[in-house]
């Protein structure tokens, strides 16, 4: 990529984002550590990881107190937990195109790097530290709450995306069908195992990916369980 085509494609997602971020920190909020270790021990996106989370959470949290006055500590902590969850973010990650603009080492690149799951929620995150950074509290809180909110809209995805596997039980007994069915594949080096787990509910079938048998499974499932109620 050209650095002409470099410019024009953050300035794309500059604008997506809606928030003046520095360049060189959302380049590293891109960076991941597969490309970063490939060229020469490079800087990459876990310390802004580390950071976004913090901000991720404090602005959902907020958001949800003043948002539902009535609701439980506990319900609210549900709630939380299912818009800042891996699954969440990078739902989020694709609705603004994150995946296409990551730095990655050629081996995720080759198995498919720029969709999964914990990159692209592990990249939004940073892009929030990074927002942080670059236009303070006020503003990242504003690029968190934009993206986010959606999520916070839709009730029904809370108890999917915090465990989906139940969920997927639950749609399996409306529908008067057998219990969902998992058939899960690796591949890789012990060291770098991926997971690739294969759902069927009834007339239902999904796929999803991970670097555990219990994440693919869970992908899988909260993608089956979106599909049927598309």
């Amino acid at each position: 990529m050209t650095e002409r085509t470099e410019s024009s494609a953050r300035e794309s997602l500059t604008e997506k984002l809606g928030v003046e971020i520095d360049a060189e920190l959302l380049a590293l909020a891109l960076t991941h550590r597969s490309y970063a270790y490939e060229n020469g021990g490079l800087p990459h996106n876990e310390r802004l990881e580390f950071l976004g989370d913090s901000v991720l959470g404090l602005a959902v949290t907020a958001q949800l107190y003043e948002r539902f006055p009535d609701v439980p500590e506990g319900d609210l902590a549900k709630r939380r937990s299912a818009v800042v969850s891996t699954l969440a973010l990078a739902d989020v990650a694709r609705g603004i195109g994150l995946g296409e603009h990551l730095l990655l080492g050629r081996g995720e690149e080759q198995t498919g790097g720029r969709d999964k799951d914990s990159i692209l929620a592990d990249a939004t995150e940073a892009v929030f530290g990074a927002a942080f950074l670059s236009a303070g509290r006020a503003a990242a809180d504003a690029l968190v709450l934009r993206l986010i909110t959606p999520l916070i809209e839709d009730p029904a995805r809370y108890g999917a995306a915090v465990d989906p596997k139940t969920s997927v039980q639950e749609l399996a007994a409306r529908l008067g069908v057998e219990a969902p069915s998992y058939v899960v594949t690796s591949t890789g080096p012990d060291h770098d195992r991926r997971f690739r787990a294969v759902l069927t509910v009834g007339e239902y079938t999904a796929s999803g990916t991970g670097t555990s048998k219990k994440q693919a499974e869970m992908a899988a499932a909260l993608t089956l369980w979106r599909d049927a109620h598309a």
